[in-house]
């Protein structure tokens, strides 16, 4: 499989050059989508080796990964690892992830279940709770639904009817795919937390994982 990095990033000047050369020790090719930064994020990325797709103005994660996707499908890769720009995912756990896809998986979830010691307790709650919901919509075990380390076929994901364009797309996507018969599977990724601030809104983002959710339902009863 041909395979690049997609790394979504958001106001991460003095992390994305390390991440980007980290990942690049595994995988070459690396694509950052720099989603509005009003800082030199876009810069620091493409000095450290990263392609670099510019969106304006901010438009959120999930639009990031979004046109991450489809510059990835123009430039004729066939798969992707997506991580974030913050130092969270190891890179070191790629080929890994790489492996599952080329044992025959659609969808592999770097999942951080094993040792969750460095997680923040409120973290914990809000990932089993939200990874046992999307399990029992989905169908199928999914064991950290809220890790941004995943690996997907493109063409298991490019053609899928994806709306959401925050946080909240990470959870349709799982969705949506597993509704088309893509194969999950999981890796074991460590789990690493440091000084970075989360961008996530915890009001808004748990009404619009709920959102999602509601969604998923009605189109189970209209089926």
């Amino acid at each position: 499989m041909k395979a690049v990095a997609i790394i979504p990033a958001f106001r991460e000047e003095g992390r994305v050059g390390a991440v980007v050369a980290s990942v690049r020790e595994y995988l070459p090719d690396v694509l950052v989508v720099d989603d509005g930064s009003p800082d030199r994020t876009g810069e620091e990325a493409r000095r450290a080796g990263a392609e670099v797709v510019r969106l304006t103005p901010n438009r959120g994660k999930g639009a990031a990964l979004v046109a991450g996707f489809e510059e990835a499908r123009r430039r004729g890769f066939d798969a992707v690892v997506t991580l974030d720009a913050d130092g969270q995912h190891d890179p070191s756990r790629l080929p890994a992830l790489l492996a599952a896809l080329a044992r025959g998986a659609d969808v592999v979830i770097g999942t951080r279940t094993k040792d969750l010691r460095g997680m923040p307790p409120q973290r914990i709650f809000s990932n089993t709770f939200t990874s046992a919901v999307l399990s029992l919509l989905a169908g199928r075990l999914i064991r950290d639904s809220q890790t941004g380390y995943r690996a997907f076929r493109l063409e298991a994901v490019t053609n899928l009817p994806l709306r959401r364009r925050g946080f909240d797309l990470e959870s349709e996507i799982l969705l949506h795919a597993a509704r088309a018969g893509a194969k999950f599977d999981h890796v074991i990724v460590p789990t690493i937390y440091g000084d970075e601030k989360s961008k996530i809104n915890p009001l808004a983002d748990t009404y619009r994982f709920f959102r999602v959710v509601a969604t998923a339902l009605l189109e189970r009863l209209e089926r």
